[in-house]
């Protein structure tokens, strides 16, 4: 049986990947972006390590995505949010994935939703 630490770095491992995948990014493209190594990424997403806040950051900005919001998917930060955090990116996920959007009308929208579920 896996211990609770082992299940938050996959379960961050696992938010990772389906928010790559979501971004139509290989692992090499991630990796040239954030300029950690590919191979690492993987291991990263398999929940074989536990990233550095410079890789989180990193990934996060690649992703568009906040360093809370990855903490929080892995169980590691308080979410004030009453959706929880595969909740919220599953709704992000859905406006990325949506065929009918352009890019920027996928961004337009991600920042509107962000706004008004942040309430800033």
């Amino acid at each position: 049986m896996q211990n609770p630490w082992e299940l938050q770095l996959d379960a961050l491992g696992e938010y990772i990947r389906a928010q790559r995948r979501h971004a139509n990014l290989s692992l090499r493209q991630l990796a040239a972006q954030t300029q950690i190594s590919n191979a690492y990424l993987s291991q990263l997403e398999r929940g074989m390590h536990e990233p550095s806040v410079r890789v989180l950051r990193s990934i996060a900005g690649a992703l568009d995505v906040s360093v809370e919001t990855m903490l929080a998917q892995a169980g590691l930060f308080e979410d004030e949010d009453p959706l929880t955090p595969g909740e919220r990116g599953a709704a992000e996920a859905a406006i990325r994935a949506d065929p009918r959007l352009t890019d920027e009308k996928k961004e337009a929208l991600l920042a509107v939703y962000r706004s008004l579920v942040d309430g800033s």
